[in-house]
């Protein structure tokens, strides 16, 4: 069993067996990445690569919802890298996935132009200095951009993924357009989008989207995906 570290408590994710490294103190995983990596879909020949990677946790998850060959997260904070790999050592899935540590804006040097076949992504939501008070600690990188712009990414998303690669975004409904915006003017063509909302009278708080390297437009818009029928119940 992997030592833990002060504060650091392991969970169940209920699923294959899976479990997880968190301390509430600094940034746990939400809904989003559950969902993102329900949505993101690899083939067996397929390389993934999670960018903005934190704990590794869509990495962890699409090794069980998926079959992707190989899939490789990607993070700058020292701290996260050392927690996502304990966590992968702790699954035994070493052979399966691989954390690196790296700045996002480094990438393509580091992995080659078109080195994967799918790309997932669950970015920082706000813009920097939409409310940055702190310091560039691990909860301030997971939600604000620091340094970085989504356009930004985007791009160097579609640097990193083949043609015909397809690549996988959770975000706030508010930066749609935006990440629309920049999907379409990097080449990657938005083909698929759903809208989650938390309960069926509520508005939407989060878009998944997939998109398509090289692909000619065409986007198909998904049925709103309701999570809970009630407090702590999910829906079907």
């Amino acid at each position: 069993m992997t030592d833990l570290k002060d504060g650091e408590r392991i969970d169940d994710l209920e699923l294959n067996s899976l479990v997880i490294i968190q301390d509430p103190k600094r940034f746990c995983f939400g809904m989003d990445a559950v969902l993102l990596s329900s949505y993101a879909k690899a083939q067996p020949s397929e390389r993934v690569l999670d960018l903005c990677t934190g704990n590794g946790i869509v990495a962890l998850l699409l090794s069980a919802k998926t079959d992707a060959a190989h899939i490789t997260g990607l993070e700058l904070l020292p701290e996260n890298v050392d927690l996502a790999r304990r966590i992968i050592a702790m699954n035994g899935l070493g052979d399966r996935i691989s954390i690196e540590e790296g700045d996002l804006m480094n990438a393509v040097e580091r992995f080659g132009t078109g080195s994967f076949e799918v790309i997932t992504c669950n970015p920082p939501y706000m813009k920097e200095g939409g409310g940055l008070t702190n310091e560039a600690d691990a909860v301030t990188l997971a939600r604000h951009e620091v340094g970085i712009s989504l356009d930004d990414i985007v791009e160097q998303a579609s640097q990193l993924l083949k043609t015909k690669g397809r690549v996988y975004f959770v975000h706030r409904p508010y930066r749609l357009s935006e990440l629309l915006v920049a999907m379409h003017a990097h080449g990657l063509e938005p083909k698929r989008m759903r809208m989650v909302q938390p309960y069926s009278d509520r508005k939407p708080n989060l878009v998944l989207v997939e998109g398509a390297k090289g692909a000619r437009p065409f986007l198909e818009v998904e049925p709103t995906l309701v999570v809970y029928r009630e407090k702590d119940i999910y829906t079907d």
